[in-house]
């Protein structure tokens, strides 16, 4: 890898108010987390899952290395890294560092006067870490040890992932580790031939390991949470992908196969969002609001809720929705939703 490339990357990151710790991880402070502190409804994850914002981290342990460079997320993907990391810090050290540095980005609250004192106190301990922030967690070999520190802490542990890495999701809990509190695959083309295109990954075969992937969240039922996220965007005519869409007629079928396969806990139907670098890839056309989300989560309910061979339905359902955030939760029924212990 380039050092002095690195370096650029680092300066860059640092502009845009990332908090670099160690090597390869980083955090940063989501506005929702702001908007708890100041007294205002925090995200759709404490809306669904009970988990206050103000408590929440948002971090990463490979900032800047994906497989992927997707033309949706609003990260500075144009800036990827590659997939292996220069070095591997001890995950004790990377939380502590994290834990630091959040803490030194929340100060600058402390003298606003909408902020409550107690529940600011409080929220310099988070009680979530969730991994997706920017890069591919799993390309960090001690994940798994990460996750056992954070449950060690108390905290509840999200990763969000490509799943380009079935093997480690498979082993997470192998050599002195554990599975997160809720696993993520996103799942954002229906098919091959959009997956490529959309995704546009530097992993070979990278479909067919996708499809890994699903498989092997079948597998983990009963070992952690599990969702499958979709992020939905229309045709536009602004930007170099405006044409492309993920969520025609045709898709809904493919997507409640894609999900059949995997049987998660939940579904998260989210709307693209012109926001950061995906503006540059994608106009505000191809923007989906909330209505249109639901009702597109309505057909893939709709589809993951007809009969199997057996005759017995799948049982799925719409659970939650957060119109600000422009995302829709259909659920497994019979799952609970609020998460009561790590």
């Amino acid at each position: 890898m380039d050092k002095c490339n690195l370096e650029k990357v680092r300066e860059k990151l640092t502009k845009m108010n990332y908090g670099l710790v160690g090597e390869t991880s980083a955090v940063q402070i989501c506005r929702w987390t702001k908007n708890s502190l100041r007294g205002d409804s925090g995200c759709w994850k404490e809306k669904f899952y009970g988990i206050s914002s103000a408590g929440c981290c948002q971090m990463t342990p490979s900032v800047m290395w994906c497989e992927n460079k997707c033309i949706h997320c609003w990260r500075p993907i144009e800036m990827n890294l590659g997939t292996d990391l220069p070095m591997v810090d001890d995950p004790v050290e990377i939380l502590d560092g994290i834990i630091e540095k959040r803490k030194d980005m929340l100060m600058g609250m402390k003298g606003n006067k909408k902020v409550d004192l107690e529940k600011f106190e409080e929220a310099l301990t988070p009680k979530l870490f969730t991994m997706s922030l920017s890069g591919e967690p799993t390309l960090y070999p001690r994940i798994g040890e990460m996750f056992k520190e954070i449950r060690r802490r108390g905290a509840v542990s999200f990763l969000v992932t490509n799943g380009l890495n079935p093997e480690v999701l498979r082993n997470l809990d192998k050599n002195g580790g554990e599975f997160p509190t809720q696993l993520v695959i996103s799942t954002n083309a229906p098919n091959e031939e959009l997956f490529l295109k959309w995704h546009r990954s530097s992993r070979k075969n990278a479909w067919k390991t996708f499809l890994e992937s699903l498989d092997v969240m079948r597998e983990l039922r009963d070992r952690t949470r599990r969702v499958v996220r979709l992020t939905v965007a229309k045709s536009g005519e602004e930007g170099e992908f405006a044409a492309m869409t993920n969520m025609n007629d045709e898709n809904v079928g493919e997507y409640c196969n894609l999900i059949k396969r995997a049987e998660p806990d939940f579904v998260h139907v989210k709307g693209y969002k012109a926001v950061g670098y995906a503006k540059d890839r994608m106009g505000y056309d191809n923007q989906v609001w909330h209505d249109e989300v639901r009702s597109y989560a309505e057909r893939i309910c709709e589809g993951l809720s007809s009969k199997d061979d057996s005759g017995d339905p799948d049982g799925y359902s719409i659970k939650a929705e957060d119109e600000r955030s422009c995302v829709v939760m259909i659920a497994r029924d019979g799952v609970e939703m609020k998460i009561k212990k790590v």
